[in-house]
C-alpha cells in the first residue's frame, strides 16, 4: 500500500438504515425514542477458558455489552479451537465467519509486520506507556488504518503487563546456550530469538504444556506466574527467567468485521468501545493483583527463578533494534508507524525517568 493510501483509510463508515435492519429484529430503528435492534454476535478467541484472566478479557467485553444494552446486544465468546484455531481469529473476523474476535495482533505479522505494534515491541513500551500511545499518541488510529485493509476495526481489550521471560529445561547463561533451542515464542520476539540461534515456534496456549513436557520444544513463554501455573509449565521445566523483554506491555485486541461494525447503531458502537476499554484496564489490574502470589507458590515448589544475563539482554536488544530498522527499510507502512512510535517512546521514556523510575528505584531498594 502506498503511503498516501495508508493515511487516507477510514476505519469507520456511516451505517445505513438497511444495514441496521440486517443486524437483527427491531420494531423501529429511527427517530427519537426509537427501539434499538436486537443483535446476536459470536466472538472467536485465541484462549482456553481455563485461563480465566486472559479469556476473562473477552468475557468482560461480552458481559458489559449485554448489561449496558439490557440484553439487546449480546456476544457469545468461544474458546480457541471451538470455532477456529487460536491463531486464525483474524481470518475468521475478516471473512465474517464470526463478527468479532479477541486475540493478539502480533500473531498476524506475516500478513503485515506493523501489526506487532498493536501488541508489543521488544524493549518497547510497558503497559501504561502502551495505553498512552494507543489512546492519546496516535497508536490506535495507526492500527485501525492497517486493519481496515483486512475489513476489520480493532480496539485494545486487555493488557498482561510486563511478562516473564519463559521456562527452560536447562540453564541459559550466555548467548551460546540459546543456540539450537526450540522455543515457543511468537511475534517479533520470536524473530529476535531466531537471530540469537533459537528455533522459534508459535504454539497456542492450550498446547504449550504437552509440547514442553514431551520434548517437542526445549523452552516456552506464555504470560506470567498466574497463567503459567494454571498451564502447569513448572511441571515440565524448572528454570524460570525474567524479564520478558519481548513483551514489556502486551496488549490484546478485539477485532470486529468492519461491515458488521458499520451496521451497528451509534449507541451500540459506543457501548462496545466502553466495554473494550474496561476489559483493557481490568485485565492488567487482575494480573498485577494475582501474579505476585502465584510466583511465590512456584518458587516454594522448587522453581529456579533467575534473571537473564546482561550478555543475553544486550544481545537481544541489539538484535531487536536491527530487526526494527530492517523492517522499516523494507516496508513503508512499518516505517511510518515505527517512526511515529519511536518518537513517542523517546518522549515518554524521558518523562518516566523523571517521575516513575526515580520513585520506583527509591521505594524498591532495600533499606539497611
Amino acid at each position: 500500500m502506498k503511503r498516501r493510501q495508508f493515511f487516507s483509510h477510514t476505519a469507520v463508515g456511516a451505517a445505513s438504515a438497511a444495514t441496521l435492519a440486517a443486524c437483527g429484529s427491531a420494531t423501529d430503528t429511527g427517530g427519537a425514542g426509537a427501539t434499538l435492534p436486537t443483535v446476536r454476535w459470536k466472538m472467536a478467541t485465541s484462549w482456553p477458558t481455563s485461563l480465566d484472566t486472559i479469556f476473562g478479557g473477552a468475557q468482560t467485553v461480552c458481559d458489559r455489552v449485554a448489561q449496558m444494552t439490557d440484553g439487546r446486544f449480546t456476544i457469545t465468546p468461544y474458546a480457541a479451537g471451538e470455532v477456529v484455531p487460536a491463531t486464525e481469529v483474524l481470518d475468521a473476523v475478516q471473512g465474517a465467519t464470526v463478527e468479532v474476535g479477541h486475540t493478539a495482533s502480533y500473531y498476524y505479522i506475516g500478513k503485515n509486520p506493523a501489526l506487532a505494534f498493536a501488541t508489543s515491541i521488544p524493549f518497547g513500551l510497558n503497559a501504561q506507556q502502551q495505553n498512552a500511545w494507543l489512546y492519546h499518541g496516535g497508536g490506535l488510529e495507526a492500527m485501525q488504518r492497517i486493519y481496515a485493509d483486512f475489513n476489520v476495526i480493532s480496539f485494545p481489550a486487555g493488557n498482561t503487563g510486563t511478562q516473564m521471560g519463559g521456562w527452560f529445561k536447562r540453564e541459559i547463561k550466555t548467548t551460546s546456550d540459546l543456540n539450537g533451542l526450540k522455543m515457543r515464542i511468537p511475534g517479533l520476539g520470536g524473530k529476535v530469538m531466531n537471530r540469537l540461534g533459537v528455533n522459534a515456534q508459535v504454539i497456542p496456549g492450550g498446547e504449550i504444556f504437552l509440547a514442553l513436557e514431551r520434548g517437542a520444544i526445549d523452552a516456552a513463554e506464555w504470560v506470567g506466574p498466574y497463567d503459567d501455573e494454571k498451564l502447569g509449565l513448572h511441571k515440565a521445566a524448572k528454570f524460570y527467567y525474567y524479564p520478558g523483554w519481548w513483551e514489556p506491555g502486551a496488549t490484546l485486541d478485539v477485532l470486529i468485521n468492519l461491515g458488521k461494525w458499520n451496521g451497528l447503531p451509534t449507541e451500540y458502537q459506543e457501548v462496545f468501545k466502553t466495554a473494550a476499554k474496561e476489559a483493557n484496564l481490568n485485565m492488567l489490574a487482575q494480573y498485577d493483583a494475582r501474579n505476585g502470589a502465584a510466583l511465590k507458590r512456584l518458587v516454594d515448589e522448587g522453581v529456579t527463578l533467575t534473571p537473564y544475563s546482561q550478555e543475553i539482554l544486550a544481545a537481544a536488544q541489539k538484535a531487536s533494534i536491527e530487526l526494527l530498522e530492517e523492517n522499516a527499510n523494507e516496508d513503508g507502512i512499518f516505517k511510518e508507524v515505527y517512526e511515529q512510535w519511536k518518537g513517542f517512546r523517546d518522549e515518554i521514556y524521558q518523562w518516566n525517568r523523571t517521575n516513575e523510575l526515580s520513585f520506583a528505584n527509591f521505594v524498591t531498594t532495600p533499606t539497611q
